[in-house]
C-alpha cells in the first residue's frame, strides 16, 4: 500500500489547499470546514490509510458496508451521507457521529424515537432536494420552514443543520445557487426556531470549492481522493 499511501497523501494535501484557498476567498477560516472522505468505492485498508493520514471524518452511502468498514477501521469518526431505512437505525445510529440525510419526516420520527429510547439524541442533518431533480430525495425546499415548527419537540434528535447535492455540471459555478439556497433556508430555519444550525453539508468532489464559498462546513469528497485506489473489497 505503499504507492496508494503517496497517492492518498498528495491528494489529500491538495484538496487541503484548494480547501484553504475557497476559505480565503470566502473570508472564513480553513478550520470551519471538515473533510469527510466518502469511502464507498475503497476497501477498508485504504479506508484506514486516510485516518492515518489525518483525515478521520469518512462518509458511507450504505449502512451495511458503514457496519462493515466501522469494524476494520480503527480510529474513524463516521458519517452516513446516504439514504437509512428505518429497520436499520439501531445498528446505525451508535456508529455514526452524523446522518446526513434525514430525508423524511418518518425517518426524522423513527431517529427521535429511537433517541429517546437510548437516553442520547442522534445528531442529524435534514436533506433538502435544493436542486429540484427528480432523482434525489430529499425534503422540497418550501416545506423545510414549516417543518421547523415541530423540531423543538423532537428531544431524541439533534438537528445540526442541513445537506443538499447540486446537480451535476461541467462548470462548478452552476452549482452556486443550490449552495446559496440551502444556505438561506438555514439562516431563515435558524430565524425561525432559534437553534444554533451550525452545519451545512454541501459540496463533492466537483464542485466543493463553490460550496465552501457558500458556507459549506462539511464537504463530501470520494473521487478526488479515492479515484483508482479500490483495493480489495
Amino acid at each position: 500500500m505503499t504507492d496508494a499511501r503517496s497517492v492518498l497523501a498528495e491528494r489529500l494535501a491538495a484538496v487541503r489547499s484548494r480547501i484553504a484557498g475557497a476559505c480565503s476567498r470566502a473570508g472564513r477560516a480553513p478550520s470551519d470546514v471538515t473533510l469527510v472522505a466518502v469511502t464507498k468505492t475503497v476497501s477498508a485498508e485504504v479506508a484506514a490509510l486516510a485516518v492515518e493520514l489525518g483525515a478521520p471524518h469518512l462518509g458511507e452511502n450504505r449502512p451495511q458496508e458503514l457496519w462493515k468498514k466501522a469494524a476494520a477501521v480503527p480510529g474513524a469518526t463516521w458519517h452516513l451521507i446516504g439514504h437509512l431505512q428505518r429497520n436499520k437505525i439501531d445498528r446505525t445510529a451508535p456508529l455514526v457521529a452524523l446522518v446526513h440525510s434525514v430525508d423524511s419526516e418518518r425517518l426524522l420520527l423513527a431517529l427521535d424515537t429511537f433517541g429517546r429510547a437510548a437516553g442520547a439524541p442522534v445528531p442529524v442533518l435534514l436533506e433538502v432536494n435544493c436542486s429540484g431533480e427528480a432523482s434525489k430525495g430529499g425534503f422540497d425546499p418550501a416545506a423545510v420552514p414549516a417543518l421547523g415548527d415541530a423540531l423543538a419537540a423532537l428531544a431524541g434528535v439533534s438537528v445540526r443543520g442541513l445537506m443538499t447535492m447540486a446537480a451535476y455540471d461541467a462548470n462548478p459555478e452552476a452549482t452556486r445557487p443550490t449552495f446559496a439556497r440551502l444556505r438561506a433556508l438555514r439562516d431563515a430555519l435558524r430565524a425561525r426556531t432559534g437553534l444554533p444550525l451550525p452545519e451545512l453539508s454541501m459540496g463533492m468532489s466537483n464542485d466543493f470549492e463553490v460550496a465552501v464559498e457558500e458556507g459549506a462546513t462539511l464537504v463530501r469528497l470520494g473521487t478526488v481522493l479515492f479515484e483508482g485506489l479500490e483495493g480489495d473489497r
